[in-house]
């Protein structure tokens, strides 16, 4: 098969790098339903921080938010987000939204490759369907599905798209032939061939599951550590000198991919007659954490007697990782609310985030950091590098004397902090 023209449709995280490898080897037209992304890209701006201005400008794909412009490609790459509803069920609306965008142009001979998380089966069952009834072509005849889940870590600057294995699969021996070639032009790691699309679904929401369960024992750990009256970093450091030991730390487990995926799986394994329970606890567990932070940063005031309804409570960082501008399932923003619950307005500072998109998306207004002074609390929950940088200038001006430090992820060497402030962590 010659690929004539390769279609990217959804450039947020995962799509962007891959539209922009792609584009070193094929004619590729990057699409988005967002006119303000296609605008913003087309100006060299990516506002994910995934993909440099000049590399941006330099790439010879083209931008469009328009459908009609993808009618001479074969090649289609899906990469747009499957979320959870309020109900924490999946939510294939986009995915099913894209399907019917790609029907009207796609023509004999193409192949689509869906790189979205979704449980084993969707591709086929869901996808297949659905592009069949908007084309009127006859899937696995006339045109060919093909799965290669997304493992990109935005704001991971030492494992690039390149550099991470593909796993690649297509609906028969051929198309997964061909998938596999055009991939393995772009990715110097190499691509991994799964034997089925339903394979390379399961293995793909299992990679994110088994660091959600992983991440939940850790958090369990930190409330068993915090009972006794224990560093849970300091447990975890000496645990780690065995070799074998697997170096997760406790956190907020929030974002589009580890608070969401295993909510495929369960959903796929429910649907089959099977409860899973060491999956549900552990997202139990993990979702609770931000109520848990909030109530026992509480208990401290309380038992400090600073719990007041004038109480000063900081923020650093809001997105859902460090280096990332990623609001998207923030769990500091569920710690912010719950804050909120006991009767707390904390003042929130990122200097990643969108101040206008924090307060559209959840109504809350982001300070400046000078803003951030005689406070009694103050939350390090996400430690960019911006605010890492100047931390230890800026400590001495934010809390108040016998004020608490609360250091979700251990970052800081509590030895520099004074005497009289009170350090909290995970």
């Amino acid at each position: 098969m010659v690929i004539d023209k390769i279609a990217v449709c959804g450039l947020g995280y995962v799509g962007l790098p891959v539209a922009v490898a792609f584009a070193r080897r094929f004619d590729v037209i990057g699409f988005d339903v967002d006119s303000r992304r296609i605008e913003s890209l087309r100006s060299g701006e990516d506002w994910t921080g995934e993909i440099e201005s000049e590399v941006l400008s330099a790439s010879t794909m083209r931008f469009t938010d328009q459908a009609a412009d993808l009618s001479d490609c074969n090649f289609f790459v899906v990469a747009v987000p499957t979320p959870v509803d309020e109900k924490c069920s999946p939510d294939f609306s986009l995915l099913v939204r894209a399907c019917q965008t790609i029907g009207p142009v796609l023509r004999a001979g193409s192949i689509v490759v869906f790189e979205s998380t979704v449980h084993p089966g969707a591709t086929e069952e869901i996808c297949g369907p659905e592009l069949e009834r908007v084309s009127g072509l006859r899937c696995g005849i006339d045109f060919k599905l093909g799965y290669s889940p997304e493992r990109i870590n935005p704001g991971d600057r030492e494992h690039p798209l390149e550099k991470i294995v593909k796993i690649v699969s297509g609906q028969d021996d051929e198309s997964s032939e061909i998938i596999a070639d055009v991939y393995s032009q772009i990715i110097e790691a190499g691509v991994h061939r799964a034997s089925s699309i339903k394979v390379a679904e399961a293995a793909k929401v299992l990679e994110n599951t088994q660091r959600d369960i992983n991440i939940a024992l850790m958090n369990e750990m930190s409330k068993i550590c915090d009972l006794v009256g224990i560093s849970t970093s300091e447990v975890l450091a000496a645990a780690g000198t065995k070799w074998n030991f697997l170096r997760f730390t406790p956190g907020l487990v929030g974002g589009h991919c580890i608070g969401v995926d295993p909510y495929y799986l369960t959903s796929k394994a429910q649907e089959l007659g099977y409860h899973p329970e060491v999956i549900l606890a552990g997202r139990r567990i993990n979702d609770g954490m931000a109520d848990h932070v909030a109530s026992r940063l509480v208990q401290i005031l309380a038992q400090s007697h600073r719990l007041s309804p004038t109480t000063r409570v900081g923020v650093l960082g809001m997105t859902f990782k460090e280096n990332v501008p990623d609001i998207r399932n923030s769990k500091v923003v569920d710690l912010y609310r719950g804050l909120e619950r006991f009767g707390i307005a904390p003042l929130a500072y990122d200097p990643m985030a969108d101040k206008a998109q924090m307060e559209h998306e959840y109504g809350i207004e982001l300070v400046e950091k000078s803003e951030l002074v005689n406070l009694d609390v103050l939350i390090l929950a996400v430690p960019h590098r911006d605010i890492m940088d100047s931390i230890w200038t800026d400590l001495p001006h934010m809390i108040n004397d016998g004020g608490v430090l609360c250091d979700l992820k251990s970052g800081l060497d509590r030895s520099r902090l004074k005497s009289d402030i009170q350090y909290w962590s995970l």
